[in-house]
């Protein structure tokens, strides 16, 4: 069996170890990959929102899937221009990918289908969208509707804090790019958030483990956000009561209003969730795996991967058994100095093998490259995400720490309270 990855970041080098450990042994390819991903398999020079050469690769390969893991070549349209051609993928298609692409589209699909949210309005121009932040309750979110790489929504605490965002997304700045070009408005909404993902053939789906990330660049979830600082699975607010609340009023309703819009939905959704005291309301919709909770997520995970994809790709996921997880695990983002605004690349990486070399951890490789002389260096804001397992989470955290204490590059920066409100969770749960 052979099988294309397309990306190159911590997500999908985990999803690669989780190919490579299946029982089926395929031959793997990875578009564009990166140095972590070299013992696996062959890497191939093509970006991944390359559409074309993406397809023409896949094409030349004779693969039997695709699996596709950023959400740029999805909104593109890559999952259409494979299946054209002929070659089964796993993502949705461009339509399909809206519920990302598009955060209007996403909260309007919310409440065409009566999908627990937070109340919202959407903006296209600039002087209705600062007046009513001038007048809005605070705290409040705004939020760029396109694509952002996870830095698009503003959580503002002050009146000020949300006239600059608007500022920044619709005024003359244009900070956002494109992504920008529409606004969403929400209430601000409290409680804990929780990740869970669905994998969907279209109809049907499957839970796989949940997840708590902490998208806040320091501790005590203070300064801007990021992508995500770290990670735990399973995420223990996600209370078995909890996720059949989040399939009956979120998964199947989604599901149903996408068949129902024409663009049913095939692949990982990512439901952001957040555990208020009226019950869990959606943050926001994914049409893609999180990072870095998949590197959690693919740890855990007690099925094998590519069965669950072929099952997917094929259909067949209601004739799927998905475990629960028997074990725990945790990540620590090692990201560059100045993240998430700009940063250096090109900084010397030690430690990898001394850290990779410790029992049920791995260091997955998030933006990195390899210098003239082979050295691994920094290439990017996140550059690893240093996961452990363990029997408890504070044995999985533990072992994460141990290992990105080995780990270091010039300006490193990293949050040391990853999972202490999973770590309180389950103490809470014992004791009651």
């Amino acid at each position: 069996m052979k099988i294309l990855l397309v990306g190159s970041g911590g997500r999908e080098h985990a999803m690669a170890r989780k190919l490579f450990e299946s029982v089926h042994k395929p031959e793997l390819h990875f578009a564009p990959g990166n140095p972590g991903f070299h013992s696996l398999g062959r890497l191939h020079p093509v970006a991944s929102d390359d559409v074309e050469g993406l397809v023409r690769l896949a094409c030349e390969l004779a693969v039997d899937f695709v699996l596709v893991g950023p959400e740029i070549p999805l909104a593109l349209g890559l999952v259409d221009r494979l299946e054209a051609a002929g070659i089964k993928a796993l993502g949705p298609t461009q339509a399909a990918a809206r519920i990302e692409a598009s955060k209007a589209f996403s909260k309007d699909l919310m409440a065409r289908y009566g999908v627990p949210t937070a109340a919202y309005l959407n903006f296209t121009e600039f002087e209705p969208l600062m007046a009513h932040l001038t007048e809005c309750p605070v705290p409040v979110v705004v939020k760029a509707s396109g694509l952002a790489a996870g830095k698009g929504a503003v959580v503002c605490m002050t009146r000020e804090e949300a006239l600059e965002a608007g500022r920044s997304m619709l005024g003359p700045d244009r900070q956002f790019g494109d992504a920008g070009d529409e606004v969403v408005v929400e209430e601000f909404m409290s409680g804990e958030e929780a990740s869970v993902f669905a994998l969907c053939d279209g109809s049907s789906y499957v839970l796989l483990p949940s997840a708590q990330d902490h998208k806040r660049i320091f501790d005590n979830d203070l300064g801007p956000n990021t992508g995500g600082m770290g990670a735990y699975s399973p995420a223990p607010r996600a209370t078995p009561q909890i996720l059949a609340t989040i399939c009956q009023s979120v998964i199947e309703p989604t599901l149903k209003g996408m068949e129902l819009e024409g663009c049913p939905f095939k692949g990982f959704l990512f439901v952001g969730v957040m555990l208020t005291k009226a019950g869990p309301k959606v943050v926001e919709f994914n049409c893609r795996m999180g990072d870095p909770e998949t590197q959690v997520v693919m740890s855990v995970l007690e099925a094998d991967f590519v069965d669950l994809c072929l099952a997917a790709i094929d259909g067949k996921l209601s004739e799927v058994r998905v475990p629960s997880p028997r074990r725990h695990a945790a990540v620590i983002v090692m990201a560059s100095e100045g993240y998430p605004n700009s940063y250096p690349k090109g900084r010397a990486i030690s430690g990898l093998l001394e850290a990779g070399s410790l029992e049920n951890v791995r260091v997955y490789h998030a933006g990195t490259a390899q210098d003239s002389e082979g050295q691994v260096v920094t290439a990017g804001g996140r550059v690893l995400g240093v996961t452990a397992l363990g029997e408890t989470l504070k044995e999985a955290v533990d072992r994460a720490y141990e290992a990105a204490d080995k780990i270091s590059f010039q300006g490193m920066q990293f949050r040391k309270d990853i999972a202490q409100k999973g770590l309180a969770a389950w103490a809470e749960a014992a004791n009651s």
